[in-house]
């Protein structure tokens, strides 16, 4: 049913790539708008991964969805990465209402892990949503957490440099199945080189793009959603997020899952879970469909 209901769009292209997004309408006229922005190291993942359960919820409280792909590292670096979420609000600010029904002025960026990341990373844009929803994402990708190798994968199969080697592309990549792509982030993460996968800046230039470090009091009201065993992504980094954004005077919430892993989310039968995505919406509401 929703494979019916959905939309495809190319919000972006080059002659070297074309990037689409799906959008799902919901019944209300003239409503917002969520961006979902899927997770993978920037490595993998595509516009397909938000969960068919998620979608159902965000479109029954009265939300549009816009799922999105994304050029995917190593073979696009954080700065053209960055610019296709950049440019996928444009989109729907400017072309997409040509098109579909939905108020423009209100846009929410959700993701998970490096969705959650580039969510974050939204707050600092010059044209910015309205609200964000980070689950399990990041402020800081110059900590030793993202720098050094990673002790949950090193308990896992090594991952040989030659078969990493091989599953990179000499093309763009902006669709990236995990089957073929989850190799590149395990071997990056045993051997502490994810940041040489994904850009080519040194410490000092990666801080400009780390949320933790870019973010002022223009930035959009915040809630964060991280469980604290998260063996992937550190819980510590959405308390820092948290810290942070109080500190400049922006409203945030952090909800705690207590012994939740990373992609604590995908358990939809939970308790805790149904709990945290009914304070995602409470926050959605407030800040997208009551009057500001």
């Amino acid at each position: 049913m929703l494979q019916q209901m959905k939309t495809t769009v190319v919000y972006k292209k080059s002659e070297q790539f074309e990037i689409k997004a799906d959008f799902y309408p919901t019944t209300l006229q003239f409503a917002p708008v969520i961006v979902y922005i899927h997770g993978g190291g920037l490595l993998w993942g595509s516009k397909e991964d938000i969960k068919v359960e998620q979608v159902k919820f965000y479109l029954q409280a009265g939300f549009n969805v816009f799922s999105i792909d994304y050029r995917l590292a190593p073979e696009t670096k954080i700065p053209d990465i960055v610019t296709d979420i950049a440019d996928a609000l444009s989109w729907l600010k400017n072309e997409g209402i040509k098109q579909f029904d939905y108020n423009p002025e209100k846009i929410a960026m959700i993701g998970g892990s490096a969705g959650g990341y580039l969510a974050l990373l939204s707050g600092t844009f010059e044209t910015k949503p309205q609200a964000i929803v980070s689950f399990y994402g990041y402020g800081d990708i110059t900590g030793e957490w993202a720098l050094k190798p990673s002790p949950h994968y090193k308990k896992m199969t090594a991952v040989p440099k030659e078969l990493a080697d091989m599953l990179v592309s000499n093309e763009v990549i902006t669709v990236g199945p995990i089957q073929k792509r989850y190799a590149i982030y395990m071997y990056a993460r045993q051997n502490g080189v994810w940041m040489e996968k994904i850009s080519d800046m040194d410490i000092k230039e990666l801080q400009s793009f780390c949320p933790l470090y870019s973010l002022d009091a223009d930035y959009p009201p915040t809630l964060l959603l991280h469980g604290t065993i998260d063996e992937d992504v550190p819980y510590e980094q959405s308390v820092l997020m948290s810290e942070a954004l109080t500190k400049s005077g922006v409203e945030n919430q952090l909800i705690t899952i207590p012994n939740g892993k990373h992609v604590f989310d995908e358990d939809w039968q939970s308790a805790t879970v149904q709990n945290a995505f009914d304070h995602v919406i409470q926050f959605l509401r407030k800040h997208l469909q009551e009057d500001n």
